[in-house]
């Protein structure tokens, strides 16, 4: 089977200052004295995703989980390693994310498919089975920086898994759903998986691990333990 994702010791670091104006006394100092310190985020992880798999992500906070999923879309830069993603990705991350607070519903439809790279006229063609999906009636026409995160969620996910991705990524953004709105949801995933679509997951929530996932995998301060990748089916 192909591969849909291929990850080689990944490693990313993000520097941290004590504060501020040392960021700015860094870059300003003559003598290219150093004010911050190196934090490794993630430390040569490596694993391969298949086309079709479905992959859950395990860790405790802090442990890398939500920094992996924004490389793996290309939001963050590796500091090191190789990364080969197959397909389409379409994310559901931060909540929100993507979306302008001064653009309607409607607008933020059309620039959510701007950025995954369709045109004005194929986001036409799946704006009704969007809206839809996300079922939030007039507020379509309100700007989003009005809507309750009940709202923004519906309409961020309708976005993320009407636009025929090849990977569906999502990191915890359907904890703040209401019930029958996440069960909608996971229907709906379990119906893109089901036509071959490769989906990764961040969930605290075991049950939906277990009902979801052919594999998870574990992230440990950073490092992926080859130990405690769970094979789920």
């Amino acid at each position: 089977m192909d591969m849909a994702i291929s990850v080689k010791n990944l490693r990313k670091s993000f520097r941290m200052y004590p504060s501020p104006k040392d960021r700015i006394k860094e870059m300003l100092h003559p003598f290219n004295k150093k004010y911050h310190t190196e934090f490794l985020a993630l430390k040569d992880v490596s694993f391969e995703v298949k086309k079709g798999e479905c992959i859950g992500i395990i860790g405790k906070n802090g442990s890398g989980k939500s920094t992996l999923l924004q490389v793996l879309c290309g939001i963050l830069q590796p500091t090191a390693g190789e990364i080969v993603v197959r397909g389409r990705i379409s994310a559901l991350l931060e909540l929100g994310a993507g979306f302008s607070p001064q653009f309607t519903g409607r607008e933020n439809v059309y620039l959510s498919g701007a950025i995954m790279g369709f045109t004005k006229e194929e986001m036409s063609e799946r704006f009704e089975k969007i809206v839809g999906f996300a079922d939030i009636g007039e507020f379509i026409n309100q700007p989003v920086k009005t809507y309750s995160s009940g709202m923004y969620l519906k309409l961020a996910f309708a976005c993320a898994v009407n636009v025929d991705p090849d990977i569906l990524v999502i990191d915890e953004a359907l904890a703040v759903g209401d019930v029958f709105f996440q069960q909608k949801c996971f229907a709906k995933i379990r119906e893109i998986i089901s036509r071959g679509t490769t989906c990764l997951f961040v969930s605290h929530d075991t049950q939906i691990l277990t009902n979801l996932s052919d594999r998870i995998i574990l992230l440990d301060e950073g490092r992926l333990n080859l130990r405690e990748c769970l094979k789920m089916r």
